[in-house]
């Protein structure tokens, strides 16, 4: 099917029912999912599960064998790719690498450096760069195009622990000012757990989705990534009196310090297959 630009108040983007198959090979199946403006959603999943694939399927670069992909009428996307890979001997500065995503108002380019917060590498050379200044000169790129939907895929690889936290709290930090919706591609639940409003976790299919907390209690997060990796999330502490349902509803409660993931719903497709 092709890529439809028609979607429900309020969203960006609606994925239904997506299959895409490669030389009689199926990438992914069965996805689901949607991102409103001033939501991040991210898609998790091991090694070979098709998020790569799934964000071509958005960008329309991966045309559907089945199901859908609908984007809001006029919608515009700034998109982080995976890895860029430059010429080493093409001189090019941090501000001019920047600007060749198209031609823009003059103070554009310096604005999103200083957004992104490396204005004080706008002259020198693009070659340069640490791996965390890389991904926000990339990050700065996107931003250029004043995004409705940010498409990220795996922003934080070659970012050391540090730079990868305070890069998804640049991410949360830009959705909060900007209200643009962010849909990112993470293969660790910890690192974007506190930002995320949504986890899609898909391994060639939707293996389940909802809140953080309840995707991370859920028997096929836990068959994907271990028991130790669900324990460990289970520490992650709120900073708030609330639980959340797998749908991301609240919950009141009354003591913080007992808080209870048993109490979240789960979302689960039925399979009748095993994971690896």
């Amino acid at each position: 099917m092709n890529h439809v630009r028609n979607v429900a108040a309020g969203a960006l983007v609606e994925v239904a029912g997506l299959e895409v198959r490669a030389k009689n090979r199926v990438l992914v199946t069965g996805i689901e999912l949607s991102v409103m403006a001033g939501e991040i959603v991210s898609i998790i999943g091991p090694n070979g599960a098709g998020k790569t694939t799934l964000i071509r399927a958005v960008l329309g670069l991966a045309p559907p064998t089945s199901g859908s992909v609908r984007l809001r009428a006029g919608a515009r996307i700034g998109y982080v790719p995976q890895r860029l890979v430059l010429n080493p001997n093409l001189p090019l500065t941090t501000r001019r690498f920047v600007g060749l995503s198209g031609t823009f108002q003059k103070g554009r380019r310096k604005a999103v450096l200083e957004e992104v917060g490396i204005a004080h590498v706008a002259d020198s050379s693009i070659h340069d760069l640490s791996g965390g200044e890389f991904q926000r000169a990339l990050l700065a790129r996107a931003l250029l195009r004043d995004p409705d939907l940010l498409v990220l895929d795996e922003p934080a690889q070659a970012v050391d622990i540090t730079g990868q936290s305070e890069l998804y709290a640049l991410i949360e930090r830009i959705r909060n000012e900007r209200g643009c919706g962010v849909l990112m591609v993470s293969h660790d639940l910890h690192l974007v757990m506190s930002a995320t409003d949504k986890v899609i976790c898909i391994n060639g299919h939707m293996c389940c989705a909802g809140h953080p907390d309840a995707v991370s209690q859920h028997p096929e997060y836990v068959a994907l990534f271990g028991s130790e990796a669900a324990r460990s999330l289970a520490l992650y502490h709120h900073n708030h009196d609330h639980t959340h349902d797998v749908d991301g509803h609240v919950h009141d409660e009354h003591d913080h310090h007992a808080h209870d993931h048993t109490g979240h719903g789960h979302e689960h497709h039925g399979h009748d297959h095993k994971h690896g």
